[in-house]
């Protein structure tokens, strides 16, 4: 710019001394030579004035692209940052549009729950009265029976009635003389069984001490079948062995743990007691991890399978023997993978092996909706051992447990899925139970435990 105006103030001064020499030829006539030089040295000035122009507008425009250049870069800055808030934008209506149908989600089952609440509300209600008028119905009972009793004169008892008492009293006598002459019996029974059990163990170090000293050092192959390990129990006295967890708590053991039982007609074996709320279950099924196979064969779902200080099947023939002494009730607690607990309480019955352990169930109590089918025959199953019309049951589902007539009830005993299974396919294979509107739910660990109704009956 500089440039220019020097340029614009040179060209007026030329343009000026050339007309001031013009005039003056007019007065003298001056040598030729002499104006022509004069015409040169104008022309000189004039390019050099150019030539500085020139310079001038190249610095111009060089500058001129530098800033152009800086303002394409700021552009593509500001379209760029231009380009992310369009991204976050597109994610925050995806959001809104999210929480929205959330919030309409949650509003439907707010009406839901306050329909409930009311339905609960009006239900209290009237059993508070039902409840009223019951509680008048035995008070006037009470002073009717009261006003009999003190009407009522003294009976003089029959004399046949005090013969039949005095003859029950004696058969009552009786049948207590042979229970001590078979308990005596059960006393030396046992006695002879730690001798025999002591006599083995000696013959067995025999027969071990013998055998390595004549095999040679190849090794044997492990045994796979796998049985129930019979793990180091807190009681291992033979002698007045119980017959469940309810004796041996009522006993004065009051921990969690394995212990050695005997139900009646059956052998000793080891099952883990669970201490909870002032009684003791018998633990005959638990998942925790995946780490037992429990796709097992018909023989070892029979007589079980597993650690019992880990995951474990006690097996339907002691399940059986346990069960037959009495009427027990059948406890499932499942824990879900966002640790929900939940359970639910059954009066069941469990047939023998000739009915492939048919399981009839009757609801108690629990927070389980529609956790297995109740007044129906379930008969269990495994994939190698099928009841007639439950054929495809044990291969599509996983595992052995109890089925009805269609698939599709909730099977503990499947395949175990280490992280929530998402595809239908795999969570059907997987730990599973289905609720009331047919959605199913994974499932991370499994407690089945069996209690007598009546404790006392059961010492």
């Amino acid at each position: 710019m500089y440039t220019i105006k020097l340029f614009l103030f040179i060209i007026p001064l030329v343009i000026s001394s050339k007309i001031d020499r013009d005039y003056s030829s007019y007065d003298s006539v001056s040598p030729e030579p002499k104006s022509r030089f004069a015409m040169l040295d104008d022309v000189k000035i004039l390019a050099n004035g150019l030539l500085q122009l020139g310079h001038g507008l190249k610095d111009f425009v060089h500058k001129t692209k530098g800033q152009i250049n800086d303002i394409f870069q700021k552009l593509n800055i500001f379209d760029q940052s231009f380009y992310d808030l369009t991204l976050q934008t597109n994610e925050i209506k995806e959001e809104e549009k999210e929480l929205r149908r959330t919030t309409s989600k949650l509003q439907v089952k707010n009406e839901e729950v306050k329909n409930m609440s009311l339905e609960l509300n009006s239900k209290l209600e009237s059993l508070l009265e039902e409840k009223i008028l019951l509680q008048q119905k035995v008070r006037y009972l009470e002073k009717q029976l009261t006003s009999l009793i003190k009407n009522q004169p003294e009976i003089q008892e029959h004399p046949e009635v005090t013969s039949l008492k005095t003859f029950v009293e004696q058969q009552d006598n009786s049948i207590k003389d042979l229970l001590q002459t078979v308990e005596e019996q059960y006393r030396q029974l046992n006695q002879q069984h730690s001798q025999i059990k002591e006599i083995e163990n000696q013959l067995r170090n025999v027969i071990q001490e013998s055998t390595e000293n004549s095999l040679s050092s190849k090794p044997r192959a492990p045994r796979t079948t796998p049985f129930l390990h019979l793990n180091e129990t807190k009681n291992v006295e033979h002698n007045d062995i119980p017959a469940n967890c309810t004796t041996i708590y009522n006993r004065g053991e009051h921990t969690s743990g394995i212990y050695s039982i005997r139900p009646s007609n059956s052998q000793v074996f080891n099952v883990y007691c669970d201490v909870k709320s002032g009684s003791s279950w018998t633990l005959i099924q638990h998942r925790i991890d995946g780490s037992q196979n429990f796709n097992e064969t018909w023989e070892n779902y029979r007589y079980g399978f597993g650690r019992l200080d880990g995951e474990f099947w006690l097996g339907l023939e002691k399940i059986y023997s346990i069960v037959k002494q009495s009427n027990y009730i059948l406890r499932i607690e499942l824990e879900d993978w966002n640790d929900n607990k939940h359970y639910i309480e059954y009066f069941f019955h469990l047939g023998n092996h000739e009915t492939n352990y048919t399981l009839h169930l009757v609801e108690i109590t629990g927070n389980i909706p529609n956790a297995l089918p109740e007044h129906k025959d379930l008969v269990f199953s495994t994939w190698d051992h099928k009841a007639k019309g439950h054929v495809n049951c044990p291969e599509s589902y996983s595992g052995g447990w109890w089925w009805h007539d269609v698939c599709g009830e909730n099977n503990l005993n499947g395949k175990y899925n280490k992280q929530r299974a998402k595809t239908k396919q795999e969570r059907r294979r997987g730990l599973y139970w289905k609720s009331q509107n047919g959605r199913l739910y994974s499932i991370k660990s499994t407690k089945m435990l069996i209690h007598p109704i009546d404790s006392e009956s059961s010492e």
